[in-house]
């Protein structure tokens, strides 16, 4: 189990999010709008660089992925994604809760800024 027992909830408590399970990939999957902001995965021990860890996957704007990257040794690039455009960020590792949130935060705003403006009123009822 991660130490981050809050993540859960605190992602689906954003507006319009829900949760499933995508059983051919063995990723518990946040979407908001029908798509990804979030995922959690727990990758075979055989993928180089993962190890087998425990995994958030999340959207993220490349300079400051990149930037996350060399400033946090447990923050990866986005397991079996676009690893520009997200970030893989390992549960058992050392990023601070408060930059976690933050990053949740970011990825949920940047997929929810992409939806159409009619579908962002109909999630947050305005």
């Amino acid at each position: 189990m991660n130490k981050y027992e809050w993540l859960d909830g605190y992602l689906l408590a954003k507006a319009g999010a829900v949760k499933d399970y995508k059983a051919e990939w063995e990723w518990w999957r946040y979407q908001v709008g029908h798509r990804m902001f979030a995922a959690t995965m727990q990758p075979d021990p055989h993928h180089k660089g993962y190890d087998g860890r425990e995994l958030l996957t999340l959207k993220c704007e490349p300079l400051l992925a990149a930037a996350l990257r060399e400033q946090y040794p447990d923050i990866l690039p986005g397991f079996y994604m676009d690893k520009r455009n997200w970030i893989s960020i390992c549960l058992d590792g050392a990023v601070p809760e408060d930059v976690l949130r933050g990053l949740c935060d970011q990825s949920y705003e940047l997929v929810f800024g992409k939806l159409t403006k009619k579908l962002q009123r109909e999630i947050t009822g305005a």
